[in-house]
């Protein structure tokens, strides 16, 4: 038997990719065909969105304890949320959660750590590089953060929220992304965080000239790892 996963959905593209990854990969662990339970909860986005634009980190958390506690009421063994920005509200919602969760951050800086990464460009939404998500994750490991330029976030940000949270992929975006990842290499850094879950629909290690880690994916294979580890127990 393995952990039954649950995932606190936000943005759509992103909560499918994290959905697929583990559906795709788990029988590199477990078999052909095989993955662990899955149950996926989502609320709408657009409260999300309410609630970050009035900076409600309280509300935020909420939102993301109304799906933890559906979540466990289907069956889930611990939580995984494919959203970066939305882990800002993580203080409020660890203490009253009904399971544990992984958290992306803490993820994706022991990838680094594995890597060998020491310096990391943080891109994402406004409110998660204009946040101590990765920061405090990064430093917890010995790692150091690199914010974009504000002009650069607000690029950014919109090509998130307008384009890649609604499927839109285009080569323009691609080209912006590479040039703000040139520069965060000029800038010292030997990776750049995906950290949004949208941003490894277009950008990867095939088309960057930097380094990326893969918030999405390394999220969902952290959640195999730790499904699979009960039916190696």
């Amino acid at each position: 038997m393995t952990q039954h996963i649950g995932i606190v959905a936000c943005s759509a593209e992103g909560a499918a990719l994290c959905y697929r990854t583990i559906c795709s990969e788990g029988e590199a662990l477990l078999g052909p065909h095989a993955h662990p339970e899955v149950s996926l909860h989502s609320l709408s986005l657009a409260d999300y969105v309410d609630c970050l634009n009035r900076g409600d980190l309280r509300g935020v958390g909420e939102l993301m304890l109304i799906s933890a506690q559906r979540l466990a009421a289907a069956g889930a063994d611990f939580l995984i949320c494919p959203d970066n920005t939305i882990h800002q509200a993580f203080s409020y919602v660890a203490p009253r959660s009904p399971l544990p969760w992984l958290h992306i951050g803490e993820v994706v800086a022991q990838a680094a750590v594995e890597h060998g990464y020491r310096r990391l460009g943080i891109t994402g939404t406004r409110w998660l590089v204009d946040s101590e998500v990765y920061p405090e994750a990064l430093a917890a490991r010995g790692l150091q953060a690199v914010r974009p330029s504000a002009p650069e976030r607000d690029e950014i940000d919109r090509i998130i929220m307008d384009e890649l949270v609604r499927g839109v992929f285009r080569p323009e975006s691609v080209a912006r992304f590479q040039a703000v990842f040139s520069r965060l290499r000029d800038a010292g850094c030997d990776a750049v965080v995906l950290g949004c879950t949208e941003i490894p629909l277009i950008m990867s290690d095939t088309n960057s000239p930097l380094a990326t880690l893969d918030s999405t994916r390394l999220l969902a294979r952290a959640a195999l790892a730790r499904s699979a580890s009960k039916s190696e127990a």
